[in-house]
């Protein structure tokens, strides 16, 4: 009889939980929002005049630029319109038009064949990581191409696990328009800035409105103090800190001198060569990227890329990018009682970075004084999540460029990418 009682009062202390408080129901929001917004540096940004900035030592000439992407459950009552007011400070009129795509694009194919008109690889892969004066016992990773299209390798090629969430798109909302687009390719002006309040309104959305504070302004550019040859051979690669940033990361790619091999190195002290990185990161997943030494610090502000690695490069392009906070916002908030469903209307994701590219080579990069300061760009609005490529009559970036494309060439005639 007593342990009957003794049950009874505990089943009255600890009443199982009932199907409301385990979860909630949510409903997503019938509009997202989506603003990518990305300061880029150095070579890369700009295209030929990005170049010569960063040749000349003017590492952090840079352009600022955005990708506006609004997706809705709803469709248009009528033609699609959409539009993006804008405060004051970003100097661009009043409002950005979201313009609706005619058409979706189509998905890329899987190429199965190598290029018209590139031969079948040769050469080797070379795969390096980690900052310091020397490499590790265990390093390179060597991938031969030809052992590879022969059958007699596999193409083992570290890389990590990236966790990046999908945003709006043509093929997954039911109405989508985005900036820049063939009716507005306004450039993002050297001044320009996000703080204020924004709003968001459109035939297919309801009306989204929301602040921006300084937080979640455009960063602050990619800066290198002028590069350092260590004793061994090694680049002392230097950077002034980014007060948003939360993390860093560093790829470099070049080829051997005389051989037809492609060496490749990231700063992560876990083999990887790095291609997912170079993304819009959220915080938390930096956070996890960091403690797993793949993603540098936000308090570090030098790596060593070895001298071994530097001398099979020949002079190597490095690229950067310093990982931004994020802004999310739902409206409404989430109910306090479990039992009522969370009905969302609209999110808002502003996602930052901050980009640069520069040759490794002794005496490149340096800082400017504050009268020196100009900001070079493009001659049209490049998304920010997309490479920049050379426009009409602009001249493309030469040997760098020729290189990448020639690696681009490579991957996808082997790994069928």
């Amino acid at each position: 009889m007593r342990v009957a009682v003794v049950f009874a009062m505990l089943a009255l202390a600890f009443p199982p939980p009932t199907s409301a408080q385990q979860q909630q129901v949510v409903r997503p929001p019938i509009a997202v929002y989506w603003m990518s917004i990305d300061t880029a540096s150095g070579m890369g940004a700009g295209g030929a005049a990005g170049m010569m900035a960063s040749m000349m030592g003017r590492g952090e000439a840079a352009q600022r630029m955005m990708h506006l992407q609004l997706g809705s459950s709803q469709a248009a009552s009528g033609e699609p319109k959409a539009g993006h007011d804008i405060p004051p400070g970003l100097n661009m009129g009043q409002t950005l038009p979201l313009v609706s795509p005619k058409k979706a694009p189509e998905a890329p194919g899987r190429a199965t064949d190598l290029p018209e008109g590139v031969e079948k690889p040769k050469g080797r892969m070379k795969i390096y990581w980690g900052c310091g004066n020397d490499v590790r016992s265990e390093q390179p990773i060597v991938i031969d191409f030809a052992k590879i299209v022969a059958g007699q390798q596999t193409a083992n090629i570290p890389a990590v696990r990236v966790s990046v969430p999908t945003g709006p798109a043509p093929g997954r909302s039911r109405t989508y328009g985005d900036w820049p687009n063939p009716e507005d390719t306004k450039l993002v002006p050297a001044n320009g800035s996000l703080r204020g309040d924004h709003a968001v309104k459109g035939n297919y959305s309801p009306e989204i409105r929301f602040p921006i504070g300084e937080r979640h302004d455009f960063m602050a550019p990619v800066s290198f103090a002028q590069l350092q040859k260590t004793a061994n051979g090694g680049m002392s690669v230097q950077w002034k800190p980014i007060p948003t940033a939360t993390g860093y990361f560093a790829f470099a790619m070049g080829a051997t001198q005389g051989a037809e091999d492609i060496v490749l190195w990231s700063s992560s002290e876990v083999a990887n060569t790095g291609g997912a990185l170079f993304n819009y990161i959220p915080p938390g997943e930096v956070a996890r990227l960091i403690r797993e030494k793949v993603v540098m610090a936000p308090q570090a502000t030098e790596c060593t890329v070895p001298g071994q690695v530097i001398k099979e490069m020949g002079t190597p392009f490095l690229r950067f990018i310093a990982y931004g906070d994020e802004l999310n916002l739902v409206h409404p908030a989430r109910p306090e009682d479990p039992t009522q469903p969370w009905e969302q209307i609209w999110a808002v994701k502003v996602r930052l970075k901050s980009t640069a590219g520069l040759m490794l080579a002794e005496g490149m990069g340096g800082e400017r004084g504050e009268g020196e300061a100009r900001e070079e760009r493009s001659p049209r609005q490049v998304r920010p999540e997309a490479p920049s490529q050379p426009q009409p009559g602009q001249k493309s970036g030469g040997a760098v460029d020729d290189a990448v494309k020639e690696g681009v060439k490579i991957f996808r005639g082997i790994f069928g990418k």
